[in-house]
C-alpha cells in the first residue's frame, strides 16, 4: 500500500493575475480544482495517505484535510527561496513509509482511470511526443530503464508530473535529497534533477499515458482552451 505526496506550494507565477488571490492548484477545471481531480484519481487506489505540501497562500488548503480522510497538510518554509526540490526534502520523512507516489499539484486529471492501471516498479508516468520537445523528457536504453532525466530531447516520453517509487527507491531518493542539502547550489533545482544524479542507484521505467488522461495547465490561455473542451 503506497502513500503519496501532492507538491502545491508552489507560486503559480504564469498563472497571474489569477494565482494572485488563489494558489494555482485550487484553481477550477471543469468545476473542479485541479488538485481535487489528482487527489480523486489517487483515492481509487489502494492509498494509505496522502500529504499535500503546501506553502504559497497555504492556508486556502486547508479544507482538503477536512473534506478528505487519510489526508494531512505539510508545509514548506522555503517555498519563495528553494526550487520543488524544498518541497520534496519537507515531506522526506514520508519516503520512509514505503512506496510512494510523487505528484504535482496543478495537473488536470480528465480521466480518473489514470491510476488504476497497476505499476509494480519504480517509474515515471510520461506520453510519448514524436519530434522534437523542449520540455523535461526521459531518455532510454534498450531495457525501457531511463537513463536521463531532463529538459529537451527527440521522439521521447514528456514528463506529465506523476512518478511512482518502490519501497527500496524512496529511501534512495530520500537519502539523495538530504545529501543534495548538504552542499550548495540545491535551491535551483527540481527534486527530478536529484533522480538524474542518482540514476546509477534508482532504477526507473517510463509508464504510458495517453496525451489526453492528464492536462497540465500552465497559463490563462490553456486554462480557457481546456474548459472550452469535453472530458468524460
Amino acid at each position: 500500500m503506497a502513500n503519496a505526496i501532492i507538491m502545491a506550494s508552489g507560486m503559480g507565477t504564469r498563472m497571474r493575475p489569477l494565482t494572485e488571490k488563489i494558489p494555482k492548484p485550487l484553481i477550477k477545471v471543469h468545476g473542479v480544482p485541479m488538485i481535487e481531480t489528482v487527489i480523486s484519481g489517487l483515492k481509487k487506489i489502494d492509498i494509505q495517505h496522502i500529504y499535500v505540501v503546501v506553502g504559497y497562500l497555504g492556508n486556502q488548503f486547508q479544507y482538503l484535510a477536512e473534506k478528505y480522510e487519510k489526508l494531512s497538510i505539510i508545509e514548506n518554509p522555503e517555498y519563495q527561496t528553494v526550487n520543488n526540490i524544498s518541497s520534496v526534502y519537507a515531506a522526506r520523512d514520508v519516503l520512509d513509509m514505503g512506496d510512494c507516489f510523487i505528484c504535482e499539484a496543478d495537473l488536470f486529471i480528465s480521466d480518473p482511470m489514470l491510476f488504476e492501471a497497476e505499476v509494480k516498479e519504480s517509474c515515471y508516468y510520461g506520453k510519448m511526443v514524436k519530434g522534437y520537445s523542449d520540455d523535461w523528457v526521459f531518455e532510454q536504453n534498450e531495457a525501457g530503464i531511463i537513463t536521463r532525466v531532463g529538459k529537451k530531447g527527440t521522439d521521447c516520453y514528456n514528463m506529465v508530473g506523476i512518478a511512482y517509487l518502490s519501497q527500496k527507491d524512496a529511501l534512495i531518493l530520500k537519502e539523495a535529497i538530504e545529501d543534495t542539502y548538504l552542499g550548495s547550489g540545491y535551491e535551483e533545482m527540481f527534486w527530478d534533477d536529484v533522480v538524474n544524479q542518482n540514476l546509477d542507484k534508482l532504477v526507473l521505467k517510463v509508464h504510458p499515458v495517453s496525451v489526453n488522461q492528464i492536462i497540465e495547465i500552465d497559463t490563462v490561455a490553456e486554462l480557457d482552451a481546456v474548459n472550452q473542451e469535453q472530458y468524460r
